[in-house]
């Protein structure tokens, strides 16, 4: 089988079997430009599109059709798997936002025609994807990873702005396709005022996180991680305060963040400040960013995940975590509150209650720090990728019914 999505080779071979035969075009971002990789030989695509695409992958009776976007020209190949094709378009930088995506748009619409699709799936309305797949002509459907009004409305947007923008896409895009998938209940109550059709249906998980699990770690000290972008609706700042309390309270530890830091804005800059003190004390630490193998290492070389946003559409992070039985310490924000929902182990709290966090960590620590037992199994019902599939196949076909 071909290699699919930054070089990693499928690793789950079960074929589902048994489906109808569906031809999907399936619309996402290559980040291999944003990254400054335009030179990598597959393209770069997104945590949870290609989990759902190596889910597709074990359907061989599904074709599917990738299409992105890119502002500039990068040579790719032909198939990620068997029945996956990738198809590159080079639209030039006014074709983009500043035109409302118009060249995106044409440049998709030019594909599908030699594709014939029997339906559109436009995966997230954070850039072009959502926006091509309503204006495709063709039977449509939205996957929303973010919410860009959420986001607007966080970070109090001017109108002209990225995300004031992208908010006023998105609406349109949801006004105008047949269907959205919600990957969770806070997301379908912001979406369905604004949707013909809601479906609730989760991420799904990359299948590397429902690999054996390895013995629980033997740490000196219990290890606790944060993953994700260093930024204000993440509160990693917040975070670390927390971890200086409780080394001030004589607890014994180690914090880890990994992630993105942009040190040129004040966040950022003013997280390394904090950052650099609690290193010399010897508390805290941060990792970088992690590759998929990387994060996995870390998880299940950590006790617990720390992860308290403000703002969460999913939480892709605190299911993979708890998929290698990882206690959680988490915000009831968005979408945490599904995943951790009947979970053993899960522990949520309101997303500014850092006193109930900090004590909440000082009676676990002090009681041991044991991982829970049975949480890696919920996740593996819930979030398989195959289990995914079968969910998404079941609603294209609702929606080709429609038409």
């Amino acid at each position: 089988m071909n290699e699919l999505c930054h070089g990693r080779r499928l690793n789950i071979i079960t074929p589902m079997g048994n489906l109808a035969k569906i031809r999907c075009a399936f619309i996402t971002t290559d980040a291999r430009g944003q990254l400054g990789e335009q030179n990598h030989p597959k393209p770069i695509i997104g945590t949870a599109p290609g989990a759902l695409l190596l889910g597709f992958a074990m359907c061989p009776d599904v074709e599917v059709h990738v299409i992105s976007c890119t502002q500039q020209p990068m040579r790719s190949p032909e198939k990620l798997a068997d029945n996956i094709w990738f198809h590159g378009l080079h639209v030039p930088k006014i074709g983009w936002m500043r035109t409302f995506y118009q060249g995106c748009i044409r440049a998709t619409r030019k594909k599908l025609r030699e594709i014939r699709p029997d339906i559109v799936h436009g995966q997230g309305t954070e850039r072009d994807c959502a926006i091509n797949a309503s204006f495709s002509g063709q039977p449509n459907v939205i996957t929303i990873h973010g919410n860009m009004k959420a986001m607007a409305n966080f970070f109090h947007s001017r109108p002209g702005s990225f995300h004031w923008l992208a908010a006023k896409l998105e609406t349109m895009a949801l006004r105008r396709t047949d269907g959205v998938f919600c990957n969770s209940a806070y997301t379908e109550n912001l979406v369905a005022p604004r949707a013909k059709r809601v479906w609730r249906v989760p991420n799904a998980l990359r299948p590397e996180f429902f690999g054996p699990l390895p013995p629980s770690p033997r740490n000196d000290r219990p290890v606790l991680l944060n993953v994700g972008v260093i930024s204000p609706y993440k509160q990693q700042a917040e975070i670390l305060a927390v971890a200086q309390k409780l080394w001030q309270r004589g607890l014994r530890f180690e914090m880890q963040f990994a992630g993105a830091v942009d040190q040129q804005t004040g966040y950022g800059a003013g997280f390394m400040r904090q950052l650099a003190e609690a290193q010399t004390a010897g508390y805290a630490r941060h990792l970088g960013v992690l590759h998929t193998n990387e994060l996995l290492n870390a998880i299940d070389g950590a006790s617990a995940l720390v992860h308290f946003p403000r703002e969460e559409a999913f939480g892709l992070v605190v299911a993979e975590a708890l998929a290698r039985n990882l206690k959680l310490f988490a915000a009831s924000t968005g979408g945490i509150a599904d995943i951790a929902s009947g979970v053993d182990g899960a522990e949520l709290l309101a997303g500014t209650d850092w006193a109930g966090l900090e004590n909440a960590l000082a009676r676990w620590m002090e009681a041991g720090g044991a991982r829970p037992g049975g949480a890696a199994a919920v996740m593996r019902q819930r979030y398989h990728p195959e289990i995914i599939v079968r969910r998404h196949l079941e609603i294209y076909r609702e929606v080709l019914g429609r038409h």
